[in-house]
């Protein structure tokens, strides 16, 4: 299979049609897996097109940043990092930090971490209200003169930040979640982004692995798993989100495909500057995601899909209360 390229919007940044989200082989979704499972992951999505791998210093802290760089090493020219700087020391639980200072030591920890001399995207991962966002892109600005970082990247942020970001650096990129369960960007976000010509990077776009069709109301998860604390993922919820997941299947059917597959498959028929980057921990799925990049939706599967959307009401918060509050500002 040869991987299709994408353009993030009009910027010069080439990648694979969909990356590689990292953040669960050290954080987020229970036990970080063996690193040698860990590395083996990496160089197969690598060894199958993928060169686009997504980090950010939380994830671990540090420790996703440091597993990347060793294994992308003797393929770093081949290859476009993503990382991310915005909390304290690094730690999602001291909340955000974007003064210019703490940029600059995360960005020379990143690269050092990385084993690299440049970041190709480097995001600001939650947007501080403390810090005005014309002095984080002007020290990303500062950082890309310097030849320290290539593109800037925003995370989660409201149409007013990114236009505001973007008139003092050009914005490359937004990663924000977007998925069959979580349209919102639709709105507002999407629109602009065309308008200004910036590229759309969602994350969790398998709805954090419900849209897998894997996960049901007798699910149980690891008990470092961030999903125990999503209203989504409450039993109640999950039994009544699965119309989704009927829906998914039944267009599956039809392609000789799995429900993730058309899943990421509409996502890539939305734009064509829309790079998803679903994570896993696990071999078969990695193919299983790679798959979709050869799956073409019909005008009348993705019509069927959206009608279907329509009568189906997603149940559940897609964050608990307090992160709520540190997204789209």
């Amino acid at each position: 299979m040869i991987m299709q390229k994408r353009r993030l919007g009009k910027s010069e940044l080439e990648v694979s049609a969909l990356g590689l989200g990292c953040m669960g082989l050290s954080f987020g979704l229970g036990p970080a897996i063996d690193r040698q499972a860990a590395i083996n992951l990496i160089r197969a999505a690598y060894d199958q097109g993928v060169n686009f791998f997504d980090s950010a210093e939380a994830y671990g802290p540090f420790e996703n940043e440091e597993l990347l760089g060793a294994v992308l090493k003797p393929f770093r020219k081949q290859v476009v990092i993503a990382t991310k700087f915005g909390f304290k020391e690094g730690k999602t639980s001291l909340g955000v930090d974007s003064r210019p200072e703490s940029i600059r030591i995360a960005t020379e920890g990143a690269l050092k971490r990385l084993q690299t001399d440049v970041i190709d995207l480097l995001y600001q991962h939650r947007v501080d209200p403390d810090v005005p966002i014309e002095d984080v892109a002007g020290t990303v600005k500062q950082l890309i003169d310097e030849g320290k970082v290539k593109h800037f990247g925003l995370s989660e942020a409201s149409v007013q930040t990114i236009r505001r970001a973007h008139v003092v650096q050009p914005v490359t990129a937004l990663q924000s979640e977007y998925s069959l369960w979580w349209r919102e960007p639709e709105n507002e976000i999407l629109p602009t982004l065309e308008e200004l010509g910036i590229g759309l990077v969602p994350f969790s776009p398998l709805g954090k692995g419900f849209l897998t069709g894997k996960i049901d109301e007798n699910t149980s998860f690891d008990k470092n798993d961030f999903r125990n604390i999503v209203p989504r993922f409450s039993e109640e919820n999950r039994k009544a989100n699965q119309g989704l997941i009927d829906v998914l299947k039944s267009i599956a059917a039809e392609n000789e495909a799995t429900p993730a597959q058309i899943a990421l498959a509409w996502l890539l028929a939305q734009k064509p500057w829309i790079v998803p980057i679903p994570g896993t921990t696990k071999l078969r799925r990695l193919q299983e995601n790679i798959g979709a990049v050869n799956i073409s939706l019909s005008a009348d599967q993705l019509g069927s899909i959206d009608a279907a959307l329509q009568t189906i009401k997603i149940s559940g918060e897609r964050y608990p209360a307090h992160l709520n509050a540190m997204v789209g500002k």
